[in-house]
């Protein structure tokens, strides 16, 4: 009788691995989905994970810190390539993170802000003018022995590309929690710095100016930057979210300014080598204030 139950459960086992491997064969005519062997759609519905609640009574330590992000690094250079989102151009549909949020600011899905402090807030059809307007040059004529014989004015159309998007600011607050005497980081604001070529007569000269800022805060925009993959040069299966890559700090940066009390960056008081001592000074001496807690 043991025996026949034994024979029976081995005969159902196995006919029923044979019934879902048949299954998969058949489905598996149906999954040619694009140019990929598998649908991937898991970001597209992915939304942002809310912070948790924190009160003022828990902050024991704080303080501001305002840091850089140079994309032509090599290990942030995710930020910054495809400088174009088309996806008919091999790009695999992934968009590079200025043209994430300008996409989403021109469709009304977030809104940004003047200053760092993100109280003034900023029409986006005052950006999308200041980016992309007419600009009326002043042309100096010359005649065939190189003398000035007048000029003329040429005006040329300004457009905004993310490839003059090398770097961006990051406003963050470091803070000890009391629940968990635990170090922790919460990036408030982010701004791009685009550097935009300017000619007065026969001079021309880049000027870097931040656009807008950005709220880190808001989960309408950590959801658009949910929703985006970056790419990832190991394992494009594990490719991050730019909100996971901003809550990991899955970047590399340098400190450009700490809360002091003559409010002044560090490249207002030193230059060169000095500058990024003093920046590793800062990093160094936040790091250390967790350790310290825990001395005699």
């Amino acid at each position: 009788m043991k025996k026949l139950l034994f024979c029976l459960g081995l005969f159902l086992f196995v006919a029923s691995n044979l019934s879902i491997n048949a299954q998969n064969i058949i489905d598996a005519e149906d999954d040619q989905i694009g140019d990929h062997f598998y649908e991937k759609s898991l970001a597209k519905g992915k939304s942002a994970m809310p912070y948790p609640h924190l009160r003022e009574s828990d902050v024991v330590w704080e303080t501001c810190i305002w840091r850089t992000v140079d994309f032509r690094e090599k290990f942030n250079q995710f930020f910054y390539f495809p400088t174009e989102d088309q996806k008919d151009e091999g790009q695999q549909g992934r968009t590079n993170l200025v043209n994430t949020i300008i996409k989403a600011l021109r469709n009304g899905e977030i809104e940004v802000f003047q200053d760092d402090e993100l109280k003034i807030p900023q029409d986006a059809e005052k950006v999308f003018a200041d980016l992309e307007k007419e600009i009326v040059n002043t042309i100096i004529d010359y005649d065939d022995w190189g003398d000035e014989v007048g000029s003329h004015e040429e005006t040329t159309r300004k457009e905004f590309h993310s490839s003059d998007v090398f770097k961006m600011k990051l406003k963050e607050y470091w803070y000890i929690d009391k629940q968990d005497t635990r170090q922790k980081v919460r990036i408030v604001g982010m701004s791009f710095i685009y550097d935009e070529l300017v000619t007065k007569g026969e001079d021309q000269f880049v000027d870097s100016r931040e656009l807008f800022w950005i709220p880190m805060n808001d989960m309408r925009v950590r959801n658009v930057l949910a929703k985006m993959n970056a790419y990832d040069e190991h394992n494009n299966s594990f490719e991050r979210s730019y909100d996971e890559i901003f809550i990991s700090r899955y970047f590399d940066s340098y400190v450009t300014r700490e809360s002091n009390r003559f409010n002044r960056t560090v490249a207002s008081y030193l230059t060169g080598q000095d500058a990024l001592y003093e920046s590793q000074m800062i990093e160094d001496k936040i790091f250390d204030i967790e350790s310290d807690m825990w001395e005699y």
